[in-house]
């Protein structure tokens, strides 16, 4: 008797699994046995060395398009695997985060040194004789009202990273969320009918993609109105950015992200610089 098992189709469809190997089945090469008194030679040693150091080419990888809100599948699309399959380098994504941090950071505490406090620079009282400790004058940093001892300056705390470094920290995140199975490609753009929150929120929350899942980044080109004021009163099922204010960080930071394709391939594009050719569109 058969038995049949149901899943869920977005969660079977956000990471699918090949049953059949991606490379072309051909039959093996036949080869005839040597006898015990001849020589026995490795099939290997007969083939052109150009041939047995040639790597196969790898293939693209496939990607579900899905239809918001209702996510159901509408197709299906290919991406290099040096775009969605990179290997998770813990490294690189550190110094991009760290990159990104120092560059938020606005450095503008300032406090008034000695040299900055108004006031003379006649010694208050002798140096010996009174009685009390020796000091200076009224803008010492031991008197009230006086200077701040090393105090903080006006400084740029951004730090430098190479470009092509910073790229691939890019790539690796979506590939980190793409294997995971939480990485959602919307074919259309995200857009809804109402800027409640309630209607949104129990979208989030019927597709598993609300705070209870660990919630969602919705990126998109241009938000709407009304998709910006429904976001307001989420409360923590998701946050919504544009694809000029995501970073790396919020691509590690979500539960799931969902992107529009044109703002994955846009995106994808952008950060390509340590290739050495021309990021192609998804088909």
């Amino acid at each position: 008797m058969t038995q049949h098992v149901f899943r869920d189709p977005l969660l079977q469809c956000l990471a699918p699994r090949l049953s059949r190997s991606m490379a072309t089945e051909t039959s093996l090469p036949e080869f005839n046995t040597p006898s015990l008194g001849t020589s026995m030679q490795s099939p290997l040693s007969t083939m052109p060395f150009a041939a047995r150091r040639a790597a196969p080419t790898p293939p693209d990888v496939l990607t579900t398009i899905y239809k918001f809100p209702s996510m159901e599948p509408m197709r299906f699309a290919y991406y290099p695997v040096n775009k969605l399959y990179l290997p998770l380098r813990r490294d690189i994504l550190h110094r991009a985060v760290v990159f990104e941090g120092d560059a938020t950071r606005q450095g503008t505490a300032s406090t008034k040194w000695r040299s900055d406090v108004h006031g003379g620079g006649r010694k208050m009282r002798p140096q010996k004789g009174s009685g009390k400790a020796r000091i200076g004058d009224r803008k010492s940093p031991m008197l009230r009202g006086g200077g701040v001892a090393f105090g903080p300056h006006p400084r740029d705390f951004s730090t430098g990273l190479p470009r092509k470094i910073y790229d691939l920290a890019w790539r690796t995140a979506l590939s980190y969320r793409y294997k995971r199975g939480q990485l959602v490609v919307l074919g259309n753009e995200i857009e809804i009918e109402m800027s409640e929150s309630r209607w949104l929120a129990q979208i989030m929350e019927w597709n598993h993609l609300g705070k209870g899942d660990g919630g969602s980044l919705l990126i998109a080109r241009d938000p709407s109105e009304n998709l910006s004021q429904a976001f307001l009163g989420l409360e923590g099922h998701g946050r919504l950015k544009s694809e000029d204010d995501v970073d790396v960080k919020d691509l590690l930071k979500a539960g799931r992200i969902m992107i529009e394709k044109r703002s994955l391939d846009r995106l994808l594009r952008r950060h390509s610089s340590d290739l050495n050719r021309t990021v192609p569109s998804a088909m």
